[in-house]
């Protein structure tokens, strides 16, 4: 039977990681001879995460923040980690997983981003010190993780799109909530997280699918797709 992604986010070809997803999930599908399928759901589409994705066995949140609906995206988020589907975030779609679990689990309730708060209290996502739009650059990946086992090793080069990301003043908060940092650049700056508690949950703030653009597998993206065929 072929599980199905749901890819969460607000579709436009305009945006190269948009155009990248379905030809990553392909390779993914292909190398591994995995029976998955996938569709887009529009944030706006989700009212109540639970019913609205009863019939995805994983989600994939996408980049191109801010969403249209970003309650609809949060709400997508928690119901992959409370409900224990396989999870991948890249770019805008970690930094909404910080805010979920920050105000879901870290109990930051008005936890917020400055991309669309630049005024809010607890800005758990912030800009970064240096931009990284249609940047690439090495990240680096914590032994024993889930990304470093993607990867098959301690680094990669990747391919950014963003001007947000982790705030270091909560970072001890988060890990206190159980979220791991297991990826950073060059200068020690949080790159991604997983949840080890969970299957798979990982977000990166990178965005790997660009890779199948080049014809080249994406290895998180295959590992992602490898746990959603797992799943039971």
């Amino acid at each position: 039977m072929s599980r199905r992604i749901a890819l969460v986010g607000d579709h436009s070809e305009r945006h190269t990681a948009h155009r990248a997803i379905p030809v990553a999930l392909e390779l993914a599908r292909a190398s591994s001879g995995a029976e998955v399928a996938w569709d887009w759901v529009a944030t706006g589409d989700i009212a109540d995460a639970p019913r609205d994705l009863a019939a995805f066995s994983a989600v994939w949140a996408v980049p191109a923040s801010p969403y249209q609906n970003a309650a609809g995206a949060l709400g997508a988020i928690r119901h992959a980690r409370e409900g224990g589907l396989p999870f991948l975030g890249t770019c805008g779609g970690f930094q909404h997983a910080l805010l979920e679990i920050a105000r879901d689990v870290a109990g930051i309730a008005d936890a917020d981003t400055a991309e669309t708060n630049p005024g809010g209290r607890s800005l758990v996502v912030a800009p970064l010190s240096c931009s990284l739009v249609e940047k690439v650059a090495g990240v680096h990946f914590e032994p024993g993780s889930l990304l470093a086992s993607a990867y098959g090793g301690g680094g990669a080069t990747e391919g950014y799109r963003c001007n947000y990301g982790l705030n270091p003043a909560y970072r001890s908060a988060m890990e206190a909530a159980g979220l791991r940092f297991t990826a950073w650049d060059d200068g020690g700056e949080v790159r991604g997280a997983e949840l080890p508690s969970h299957r798979f949950f990982a977000g990166v703030l990178f965005q790997p699918e660009r890779a199948a653009l080049r014809g080249d597998v994406p290895p998180l993206v295959l590992a992602f797709v490898k746990a959603v065929a797992a799943a039971g």
